[in-house]
């Protein structure tokens, strides 16, 4: 007999909910969406219409938590009230699902990963099936070279809430896949920031990465590898062919690659919702190691670009 559907909070009601987690959450039938909370009411109502009309509407995490109408919270706010939104699950006893970065700072990040239960961050791009293969292709010893490029344009994007740096945007996504597609540490860090582009150099034991970013320009997103002077296999998306394909899929009704990514990450979610194995999901202690990283890219650059240590220091 099938399991009933496991009831979810949405905090946040931006256009990460909108674009993506309402038409992600309605592709995993493990999970239903039942609350959103947002200070903005109308938005809130707008995201929980557009869900069904048995979606409650609550100002804040505080009152979703406290009303008995879910089973986790799922925190898609912006990065300064993550912390909040994540204690307030966490105290009512709720496992949550906290969205990159877990916090504007170090002090944040740690604050966050001591809760319990034990929240976890979602680092959504381990759920690309074009990622999760080529994981699969990289060999677990010997030096790994990659090449990690992410841009999109943010004015297309339309946020509601515009004052992250490209670094706090999407440094943390390409840091997490850094680590995780090569199971190594960042160890150092050279850096040349903007705030709407960045280049960075990761180095580690079994790592060097370049890393370019940008939030204004066509989305497009490669990663390449090389490893004992072989080419891996890649993955891309997006760019002007994406942009074609990605229209002629949505005339299909087929689902955008973030859907895709973030339904296979709440899918994981359900299932450790319930208690079975899901290795792929990032506890917050990962999204801890993600931020000294940051931090260190910011003295580079600041510092001419000097290679500078990780040191996951105290704040």
């Amino acid at each position: 007999m099938t399991a009933p559907a496991l009831r979810i909070g949405l905090v946040g009601a931006g256009r990460l909910a909108e674009v993506g987690y309402l038409p992600a959450l309605d592709a995993v039938p493990a999970l239903q969406l039942t609350a959103v909370a947002d200070p903005d009411r109308a938005r809130a109502v707008a995201v929980a219409g557009a869900a069904g009309p048995a979606v409650e509407v609550f100002p804040d995490a505080l009152e979703l938590a406290a009303s008995g109408t879910v089973d986790a919270v799922v925190v898609a706010s912006p990065p300064a009230q993550h912390l909040a939104g994540a204690e307030a699950a966490t105290a009512a006893g709720l496992p949550v699902l906290v969205e990159k970065p877990p916090a504007p700072d170090l002090a944040g990040a740690q604050a966050l990963a001591s809760l319990r239960p034990v929240p976890w961050i979602a680092f959504n791009r381990r759920f690309d099936p074009g990622r999760r293969a080529m994981r699969e292709r990289i060999p677990r010893t010997g030096l790994i070279e990659l090449d990690l490029r992410l841009a999109y344009r943010r004015a297309s994007w339309n946020p509601r809430v515009v004052d992250d740096d490209v670094l706090l945007d999407l440094g943390p996504h390409v840091v997490d896949l850094a680590r995780w597609l090569t199971g190594s540490e960042v160890e150092a860090v050279s850096a040349d920031l903007a705030p709407t582009r960045a280049r960075l150099h990761l180095a580690g034991d079994r790592l060097a990465a370049t890393v370019a970013l940008t939030c204004d320009a066509l989305h497009h997103e490669r990663v390449a590898a090389r490893a004992g002077g072989r080419r891996i296999r890649g993955h891309r998306t997006g760019g002007p062919s994406g942009l074609v394909t990605g229209r002629v899929a949505a005339l299909r009704g087929r689902p955008h690659p973030l859907v895709t990514s973030l339904a296979g990450q709440l899918a994981a979610f359900a299932e450790a919702l319930r208690g079975s194995p899901a290795p792929a999901l990032a506890p917050a202690a990962e999204g801890v190691e993600v931020r000294p990283v940051l931090d260190a890219a910011r003295r580079s650059s600041s510092s001419h670009h000097r290679l500078e240590p990780v040191c996951p220091e105290e704040p």
